[in-house]
C-alpha cells in the first residue's frame, strides 16, 4: 500500500472511531421558532398518543415551566424514547428536532434512553400530526429527515470502511 493511502486509511479509521465513541444520548424537542398553535397540536398528539404526560400535569415534577413549548419538548421526548428512539419518532410535522443537549431543568428529568409503552398505551402511530418521514415542515421548509443519531454514526462508519476497502485497492 502506498504511503499516501496509508495516510488516508489511517485518516478515515480515525473520524469513524470519534464518531463511533460520541455519546448516545439523544432527546426530541420541540423548535423554539414556531408559534405555539402549531406546539399545541404536537402536544395534543404526543398526549393523546404513546407519551408520559403525567410529568407535565399540575403540581408535577416537569410542569413548570409552565409554556407550550416546555410541555410540547417534555411530551415529544417522551413519545420518542418510547417509541425505541426511532428517528422517526422526532419528525411530528417538522416541530421536533433531535438534540444531543440534555433539557432537563429545575428539577425536570428528561428520559434519555429507549423505554418501552406501557401496557394500556396504544402503539406510535405513523399518521396524521405524529411522526413520519414525508411530513411537510410546517414553517414552509422541505421535507424534514431528522439525523438518526447512532444510525447515522453506523452509515458513516460503513462508508468509511468503504471508501478504506477502495483505497487500499
Amino acid at each position: 500500500m502506498a504511503p499516501h493511502a496509508a495516510r488516508r486509511l489511517l485518516l478515515l479509521l480515525a473520524l469513524a472511531a470519534a464518531l463511533a465513541a460520541r455519546s448516545d444520548g439523544a432527546w426530541c424537542v420541540c423548535r423554539a421558532d414556531l408559534p405555539d398553535a402549531a406546539l399545541q397540536r404536537t402536544l395534543d398528539y404526543a398526549c393523546g398518543s404513546a407519551a408520559d404526560c403525567k410529568p407535565i400535569q399540575p403540581s408535577a415534577a416537569c410542569f413548570a415551566p409552565d409554556t407550550v413549548k416546555a410541555h410540547c419538548s417534555y411530551a415529544v421526548n417522551s413519545f420518542y424514547q418510547r417509541s425505541g428512539q426511532n428517528p422517526l419518532a422526532c419528525v411530528f410535522s417538522g416541530t421536533a428536532v433531535l438534540s444531543t443537549v440534555d433539557p432537563s431543568a429545575n428539577g425536570c428529568k428528561y428520559p434519555a434512553t429507549a423505554t418501552p409503552s406501557a401496557p394500556d398505551s396504544p402503539p406510535a402511530p405513523m399518521g396524521g400530526q405524529g411522526p413520519s418521514g414525508a411530513m411537510k415542515d410546517t414553517s414552509g421548509g422541505a421535507d424534514v429527515l431528522p439525523a438518526a443519531g447512532t444510525a447515522m454514526r453506523a452509515f458513516i462508519l460503513a462508508g468509511c470502511s468503504l471508501l478504506a476497502l477502495y483505497l487500499m485497492a
